[in-house]
């Protein structure tokens, strides 16, 4: 498995972030600090995920709820000092999830417990090669993220 795909998403999102201008998010919505803050608690999860795979683990586990953790998402961009902090560690687990990708070859279609509620766009609860997941990431989630920062600036 290569990072391609993955590596372009994460740019066309940092290029998003990088444009600036974030207003504040409509009501229930994310701030665009929450939104970079839940990518690198994300990042963080699917690293562990990636990690267990390729210490030879036949099976990990990966969870996230959109809404679950805003006071850790709040928390975390108070400990990064704000947007440019959260953005900073953002390239830091993005690559690092990007390199890790590029090492799991078969590993990648080991099923991987999944339990993933993006809203009502993206819900997934079982078993999935961690290749699919990754590809949801890729072609799904972090759109989706970009999506909300361009919505935070228009």
């Amino acid at each position: 498995m290569e990072s391609g795909g993955l590596r372009r998403a994460y740019g066309a999102l940092f290029a998003e972030v990088d444009a600036g201008g974030f207003g504040p998010p409509p009501d229930g919505q994310l701030s665009a600090e929450q939104i970079v803050a839940h990518l690198v608690m994300n990042d963080e999860l699917m690293v562990q995920a990636t990690e267990a795979l390729l210490a030879g683990s036949p099976f990990a586990y990966y969870e996230v709820e959109e809404d679950v953790h805003r006071p850790q998402l709040d928390a975390l961009a108070a400990e990064q000092g704000g947007l440019r902090g959260l953005i900073a560690l953002l390239h830091g687990t993005s690559d690092r999830l990007c390199g890790l990708v590029d090492q799991l070859g078969l590993a990648a279609e080991t099923p991987v417990e999944t339990h993933l509620r993006e809203g009502f766009d993206l819900i997934v609860d079982e078993p999935l090669p961690w290749s699919r997941t990754l590809d949801l990431h890729t072609r799904v989630h972090l759109p989706k993220h970009q999506s909300q920062l361009h919505q935070l600036r228009s």
